[in-house]
């Protein structure tokens, strides 16, 4: 129980620290580009047309909403951190404690470092993340609908409880639950994806004689879980745009986005226009190729 509270409490701090971030991430993410192109050089020296960067376009939230705009959405997003680690915490601790029930009962056991073992603590991990994912989805919901209320400069989603009354309202059970599945099939899958590679490496690539092989297995978790998030990036995007997709706010709506039958629409239409990494990058943020910016409706098309 105290490593669950230390962990809510760090995970509040970098919640925090982390908000201004994301919420230029998610109205980047929608194609919401209010400062026009300006020239700029790449990392070679040449000179190219960029787009603003993290920094230009927090300064441009906060030159509207002040700084306090910075952290629209927060509190839901507290709730979900909040109640996220715990339910991760609680369903781990059962997962955990049901597999040493079971290895008791058996002679197999698998060696720590070996596939069976990384495979049996990938799949409690897992099912602990989907838990966390499908309890604390709602909140989610409910923090990217209060960032993207900034394109329309609307107040529809305003605190946590008349949130939840809004989309209940509107939309149902249903509602809370928008965009759920591909971020479950991202989580799943850069956890796999993640745990897979770093066995690999460990087991194939590095020498069980060499010095500090604690850290450099340490390390190559870091870069496989790099290389997983990048992967499964696209399933990020799809599901925060499913979040806020026809609910009713300009930046669910046309100009700025289509309105999707399904998240596999969303997939393929953004698959179709290059724009499946539309949000991965909020530095050396390069002019997309073959589209016009519209000043009016500040996006491409």
């Amino acid at each position: 129980m105290a490593d669950t509270r230390v962990q809510v409490l760090l995970g509040t701090g970098l919640t925090v620290l982390s908000h201004p971030l994301m919420y230029v991430k998610v109205l980047v993410q929608i194609g919401h580009e209010p400062l026009p192109p300006t020239i700029g050089r790449n990392i070679f020296g040449r000179q190219v047309y960029q787009l603003p960067g993290l920094f230009s376009y927090a300064k441009h939230i906060t030159k509207i909403d002040g700084k306090a705009g910075l952290f629209s959405g927060l509190a839901p997003r507290l709730c979900a951190g909040t109640i996220g680690t715990i339910v991760h915490s609680t369903v781990l601790q059962r997962c955990q404690e049901g597999g040493q029930a079971e290895e008791s009962g058996s002679s197999e056991k698998g060696d720590e470092g070996s596939l069976k073992h990384v495979v049996n603590e990938t799949t409690k991990e897992m099912i602990a993340r989907s838990c966390a994912t499908i309890v604390t989805h709602p909140f989610h919901v409910i923090t990217l609908r209060c960032m993207v209320q900034f394109v329309g400069r609307e107040t529809k989603y305003c605190g946590v409880f008349d949130s939840i009354r809004t989309i209940y309202r509107e939309e149902g059970i249903l509602g809370f639950f928008a965009g759920m599945i591909p971020r479950l099939l991202g989580d799943v899958l850069s956890l796999w994806i993640c745990n897979m590679l770093a066995h690999l490496i460990n087991t194939y690539a590095i020498d069980d004689s060499m010095n500090h092989m604690g850290e450099i297995k340490n390390c190559s978790q870091t870069v496989t879980g790099f290389f997983a998030s990048m992967l499964t990036y696209p399933f990020v995007l799809v599901s925060n745009l499913m979040a806020v997709n026809n609910c009713g706010l300009a930046g669910g709506l046309p100009p700025y986005a289509s309105v999707y039958p399904t998240w596999v629409d969303c997939w393929r239409h953004l698959s179709l226009e290059g724009n499946m990494s539309r949000g991965n990058s909020l530095f050396f943020r390069k002019l997309p190729a073959g589209k016009t910016y519209a000043l009016d409706q500040k996006r491409f098309f």
